[in-house]
């Protein structure tokens, strides 16, 4: 916190002021409810990650339709591209199991009714596409990064198709999305991104104390539905290329 510590401890207790209206709220809109759904959550989040953002004086650029159900697949840089989707529209994410043990995080990605994959354990699969499916149907926006991983924006990894069954064939519509970042003071591949070897406080701590954060999420639908889950994979990743390099 050596650099701009004022500003880093300010932003951190407007996003503990957050994070305790976000879980009152979850209390009121959310626990205890019969007829409690995904989407239902994904509301909450919205709410939440739209005042989140702010934080970092973000207010993402929009280009495209911005789908409201069905499947989303994005390229993925890092843990703010669940804050910059959900401040745009309400979604369900698919997100790696890992991030249920993230002190904070983890916790609202749980209430928000993230869909948790576990990437060591392969006969899970159909558990989790059982549950993307599930959402789907209740008319939820489902978030899916199929490269696995995070990257630091300058390509988009090639995509797994694992988790794409309920997209194969299937009735519900297919968006594309491809989000970027870009920063005054700093490297957006470094700062924003979290990727590679970063650890996960450091790298908060140092965002915090950028002055402005920018992200522009570009958004397009999908049209072919082939009943091939590599193919698809394949077609998927070219639109998300296509949307890179517009």
């Amino acid at each position: 916190m050596a650099r701009h510590p004022f500003r880093i401890i300010g932003r951190l207790t407007w996003l503990g002021w957050i994070v305790l209206s976000g879980l009152v709220g979850f209390l009121f809109c959310c626990a205890g409810r019969s007829n409690d759904s995904r989407s239902r959550r994904a509301r909450w989040l919205q709410r939440h990650c739209r005042r989140a953002v702010k934080i970092f004086r973000l207010d993402p650029q929009v280009e495209g339709q911005v789908p409201s159900r069905g499947l989303l697949i994005s390229n993925h840089l890092g843990y703010l591209d669940i804050l910059v989707l959900s401040s745009i529209t309400p979604a369900v994410f698919v997100s790696k199991r890992d991030v249920k043990y993230w002190p904070v995080f983890g916790q609202f990605a749980s209430m928000a009714g993230t869909v948790y994959v576990d990437r060591e354990r392969r006969t899970q699969v159909g558990d989790v596409n059982s549950e993307i499916q599930q959402a789907l149907d209740d008319g939820a926006l489902v978030v899916l990064f199929p490269e696995g991983t995070s990257s630091g924006g300058d390509r988009v990894l090639p995509f797994k198709s694992a988790l794409l069954q309920p997209a194969a064939g299937q009735r519900h519509p297919i968006s594309v999305a491809c989000i970027r970042y870009d920063v005054d003071d700093g490297n957006a591949a470094d700062d924003v991104c979290y990727w590679g070897d970063d650890t996960f406080f450091p790298h908060m701590l140092n965002l915090l104390g950028k002055h402005t954060v920018r992200a522009t999420v570009r958004f397009a639908s999908f049209q072919a539905t082939p009943t091939d889950r590599k193919e698809l994979a394949r077609q998927l990743r070219d639109e998300v290329l296509k949307l890179k390099t517009r």
